[in-house]
Parts: C-alpha cells; structure tokens; sequence
C-alpha cells in the first residue's frame, strides 16, 4: 500500500461513517449492532428537499460476517427541509431508509469478478457506509414534495399562492388576437383627448 493510501485510510477510520469489522471477524454468523448519529455531508438531498448540511442522520445498522465479506443492513432516518413543488412554500419532512448492501473482502470471488465501482469494499478491516446510505435516501426523496396532498399552487398571472387568495381572485384576460385592436383604440382616445385639450 502506497503512503498515500495508507494516508488516507487513516483519514477515514476516523470518520463516523466508518466502521472497524476487525471485532466481527471473518467467521460466517458472526454479527454485531451498531447505533450512531453522523452529521450529514454536503449533497444528501435533490433540488427541491433534503438533509441539511451537518443535520443528524441516526444510523441503526447491522453487520453480519459473510463468506464474501460483510453485509450491512438496518436503517438511516433523518428530518428533511424543502419547498413545495407547487407553491413554493417552505416544508419539513422525514426519511427512512432501508439498508442493505454486501461489502467484499478484498481477496473474495466478488472483488475478483467485478470492476472497482460494481460493489463496495472492505479495505483494511474498513467500511465506509457513506455512500451507501446516501443512495438509498435519495431513492427515498419525494422527486416533486408537496407541502399538502391538494395544494393549489400559485396563480399563473400574480404568481401568489391560491390557498392564500380569495375565491373570487381572477385577472382580467384579453384575447391576444384583440390585443393589437385594443392598442388602437387606446392610442385613438388618447390622441382625442389631446385635441380636446389644446382646445
């Protein structure tokens, strides 16, 4: 192992998303519990709603010592803050995710028939179970929230959202093909409203 990459690992064990298996052991069965609370990253989230940076995300996970390596399962739950799709607005919401991904020994069948970025890695007794738990709550991130299952939206004309307008809101609305016609007419009125005056 390069210095650099020894660097490295150094860097990650030390990160709450990284955990040590050397307790586990490589014996088929073997299994221990682990309960955390991380702060999350940047990027843990879409456009419209997500984690905010440095917000808890609490980790119940399970690690179970298989003959390929070790397979994490369990759950990450964690508050999210967005907008409305529709009307813009402020929200929070929750997530959980369900876990559930094989880690391989680096001397396993899997690493040995696999590309580098088909499955995630023991490397040095190490799993960073970042990445994994990223994925599965963006799959779990509501593509377009709502801050209530019927909210109206905002009104095209005033942009103003429909739940704050009254029933009677409308805006008066003019036929383009009357448009030029209207234009006219008000010029005329204006151009007689001059001659009037200089009267």
């Amino acid at each position: 192992m390069t210095r650099h990459k020894q660097e490295a690992t150094h860097r990650a064990s030390t990160s709450p998303w990284v955990i040590n298996t050397r307790e586990l052991g490589r014996r088929p069965g073997n299994m221990r519990k682990y309960q955390r609370t991380v702060p999350a990253p940047p990027g843990f989230g879409l456009e419209v709603i997500g984690i905010p940076q440095g917000a808890p995300i609490e980790l119940d996970l399970r690690l179970e010592s298989a003959t390929e390596g070790v397979f994490v399962s369990g759950s990450a739950h964690a508050e999210l803050v967005g907008e409305c799709s529709r009307c813009l607005e402020p929200i929070t919401d929750e997530v959980t995710a369900q876990l559930g991904e094989l880690f391989a020994y680096p001397d396993s069948a899997t690493v040995a028939t696999t590309e580098y970025d088909e499955v995630s890695r023991v490397v040095d007794d190490l799993i960073d179970t970042e990445q994994m738990v990223r994925d599965a709550i963006l799959l779990g991130l509501p593509l377009a929230p709502l801050c209530q299952e019927d909210c109206p939206g905002l009104c095209p004309d005033c942009g103003e959202r429909w739940a704050e307008l009254g029933p009677q809101h409308t805006h008066e609305t003019l036929d383009p093909r009357w448009a030029a016609l209207q234009g006219r007419l008000a010029s005329s009125a204006d151009s007689e409203a001059d001659a009037e005056e200089r009267r």
